[in-house]
């Protein structure tokens, strides 16, 4: 990998969380763990702040100084008033995440920032770009149950659990060159419809949508209904889409590099 630019800085979104009585900003370890034991990339954790007032310009001015953007996992939920579905009761909800990484990620993918959504992440980028979701996949006739097997260990609800199919066209494809690939299952909601100009990348047997990409983006952008920072260590395919992902980063890192010298020179 070009290291021309020793190491670029990958944002990744935190949830909001509320300890004793002092609210704080959460990501999980393993997320920053494969991407820097992947790719070589340096991380930095974006705090949950945006409902609590930001200046204008500050989503643009946080997207501007990274390489990088990786939307995370989460037990929460996206508030369904931001895609005109019906309110839940009982949902957890994060409404400071919402209101960060919704405008994030629209400045990322309108400027070509590389972005790696995972779960919770990739229900973040079909909505932030246009789309819907399921709101209780298991509850729609002819859906499996994506959540969590609540009988096992919390160590161990993120081994495999069905296959997806890889569609012959797409970001997907490309890095995995494979037909089909076992992954785990942590979700209670999905991709409804499609945001304008997503495409689909791979399916689970009962027609959840598994991962999409944004073939007329202006740089890489991957979202996928998985884990695979749970499977980094062992599974050679989250292994590769780490490391497309860092790829993609270092290029972007190194694009910049190149522009900021032609400005110096002129």
């Amino acid at each position: 990998m070009d290291q021309g630019y020793p190491f670029p800085v990958v944002g990744v979104s935190a949830c909001r969380k509320i300890h004793d009585v002092f609210p704080g900003h959460w990501a999980a370890e393993t997320y920053m763990a494969a991407l820097m034991a992947a790719a070589a990339c340096a991380t930095v954790i974006i705090p949950a702040m945006a409902q609590r007032g930001l200046p204008d310009g500050a989503v643009e001015g946080i997207v501007a100084r990274l390489d990088g953007l990786m939307l995370t996992g989460s037990p929460s939920n996206i508030e369904p008033h931001h895609y005109g579905g019906m309110a839940f009761d009982g949902d957890l909800n994060d409404p400071d995440r919402d209101a960060t990484t919704l405008p994030l990620v629209r400045a990322a993918v309108g400027c070509g920032v590389p972005v790696f959504a995972i779960c919770r992440g990739i229900q973040e980028l079909n909505v932030a770009m246009g789309g819907n979701l399921y709101q209780r996949v298991h509850e729609t006739p002819g859906r499996r149950d994506h959540r969590s097997d609540k009988t096992k260990p919390k160590l161990e609800r993120g081994e495999y659990r069905h296959k997806v199919t890889i569609k012959e066209e797409g970001l997907l494809r490309t890095i995995l060159d494979a037909d089909t690939v076992t992954v785990n299952s942590l979700h209670a909601q999905a991709i409804r419809d499609l945001a304008p100009g997503a495409r689909i990348n791979a399916v689970a047997d009962d027609g959840t949508i598994e991962a999409v990409d944004f073939p007329g983006s202006l740089g890489f952008v991957l979202g996928v209904q998985w884990h695979p920072e749970v499977l980094h260590e062992k599974d050679f395919c989250s292994q590769s889409l780490f490391l497309a992902f860092g790829q993609a980063v270092h290029a972007y890192a190194s694009s910049k590099i190149i522009s900021l010298g032609r400005l110096a020179a002129e």
